[in-house]
């Protein structure tokens, strides 16, 4: 029942109330990546959703135009030369986050599940299917992410594996705990990666979190 009906429901209208909420900062965030850097405000790409059907998933632009395209951040060798002034900040508090409540009203994604990931991480993508969790919407934040984050990408199978424990164990307790763990890891900022140190890639957006 919850996971049918009630987590829909919930996600929609903490989406809708945080986006109205949200809006003065939205507008403020826009015109300092505007002034920052040259470029679009919002970024969108390519990532696997429930099925592992493909959807665009949006978030603030916080890397240069010329950033490599479709590769995990946490993979990308020299990521920070690519991040800009104001995406430092919007990466380090998850502000650039935030405008997946788009993706939430449009029934892309949940609050709380597996986090999206790039359409090309083919190998996390089948253990995600071996344990599971392919069948959920795809969160904005998850199990995963609380009990890891970026650090957690380095080992896919534990990734997959905890995405799964989410899965077999979906819960309005639980979807909270995650809300709330994931409060104190954004104010911590706890487990973030941005990248190793230099490797060529094709020139395009990345932008990829965890």
């Amino acid at each position: 029942m919850y996971e049918r009906t009630v987590k829909r429901i919930l996600d929609v209208a903490v989406a809708a109330l945080s986006l109205v909420i949200l809006s003065p900062l939205f507008l403020v965030v826009s015109i300092a990546i505007k002034i920052d850097s040259r470029g679009p405000v919002f970024f969108k790409q390519k990532r696997a959703g429930r099925g592992r059907a493909l959807f665009d998933i949006y978030k603030f632009r916080t890397m240069s135009t010329d950033a490599p395209r479709d590769v995990p951040t946490n993979d990308l060798r020299g990521a920070k030369q690519y991040i800009t002034r104001v995406g430092k900040v919007l990466r380090v508090t998850s502000i650039d986050e935030l405008p997946q409540l788009i993706n939430i009203l449009k029934g892309d994604m949940s609050l709380i599940g597996p986090r999206p990931e790039l359409w090309n991480q083919f190998e996390l993508l089948e253990g995600r299917d071996k344990f599971g969790a392919n069948d959920l919407r795809p969160g904005l934040s998850g199990w995963a992410q609380v009990t890891g984050r970026d650090y957690l990408s380095l080992d896919l199978e534990k990734k997959a594996r905890r995405d799964g424990e989410y899965a077999h164990n979906v819960s309005f307790l639980f979807d909270l705990k995650c809300f709330f763990l994931t409060l104190v890891k954004v104010v911590n900022r706890q487990g973030i990666v941005e990248g190793k140190e230099s490797k060529s890639y094709p020139l395009g957006d990345t932008e990829d979190d965890e």
